[in-house]
């Protein structure tokens, strides 16, 4: 009798493994000061958007969708997880989760981005970025899952307030050629500007409307999108 493992299942146990003690972590730092100072808030938040399109550093990923997201936070220790449905049956399927901190002007973060109609899909992205006020920068990386080349994205956004509007210019490059992102040297894939209103209805409860207008230059491709927030 022959036994053989798969490699792929070891590898995504593995990944679950070191996944759910994040979240354990991440949970037991929450739950131990939350008991014992009771000034300090664990706070709870939701959300969920209705894009016309779904685009992602400049890469088209599919058309209408719903996005909802979840999230725990307590002194700048966050866990957010997010997902996004197409209404378009072929179109795939994403769920992420993110642990983030933040302290001052700082923030670092490791996302799993999980495709599950890709037999359980993972990649894991490491973040680390800083708010100047007038300019925000962030790096991403990929450091585990099925993306094996490091892939890396640079963005830079700089938020203004115009005409009654909250506004986002953002310039994403990637520093170096990947598959990941489809280029083969440094590549500008992301010019976009985007505009924002929030409204509010009642007390309690408020909505946002968005438009985003990007082009990406390697493909020399644009995309306009709206959507609401809620």
């Amino acid at each position: 009798m022959f036994y053989f493992c798969d490699l792929n299942f070891v590898k995504r146990q593995r990944m679950k493994k070191n996944l759910k003690k994040w979240v354990l972590l991440l949970m037991t730092a929450i739950a131990l000061p939350a008991t014992s100072m009771a000034q300090d808030k664990v706070e709870l938040g939701g959300s969920a958007d209705v894009v016309s399109k779904y685009i992602w550093r400049g890469t088209d990923l599919g058309g209408p969708s719903v996005q909802p997201s979840l999230s725990v936070a307590y002194k700048g220790l966050s866990l957010t997880a997010w997902g996004s449905i197409g209404f378009d049956s072929e179109d795939d399927k994403e769920v992420d989760l993110t642990l983030a901190y933040e302290t001052g002007n700082f923030s670092l973060s490791v996302t799993d981005y999980w495709y599950p109609e890709y037999s359980g899909a993972h990649t894991f992205e490491a973040q680390i970025g800083y708010d100047f006020g007038l300019l925000a920068a962030n790096w991403y990386t990929n450091f585990a899952g099925d993306d094996e080349e490091y892939a890396s994205y640079i963005s830079l956004i700089a938020p203004f307030s115009l005409i009654g509007l909250d506004w986002e210019a953002e310039v994403g490059a990637t520093p170096w050629g990947t598959d990941y992102y489809g280029t083969d040297k440094f590549s500008v894939c992301d010019l976009s500007l985007g505009a924002s209103k929030e409204f509010n209805i009642g007390k309690s409860f408020s909505t946002t409307l968005f438009a985003k207008a990007t082009y990406n230059p390697t493909i020399e491709k644009f995309y306009a999108t709206i959507g609401i927030s809620f």
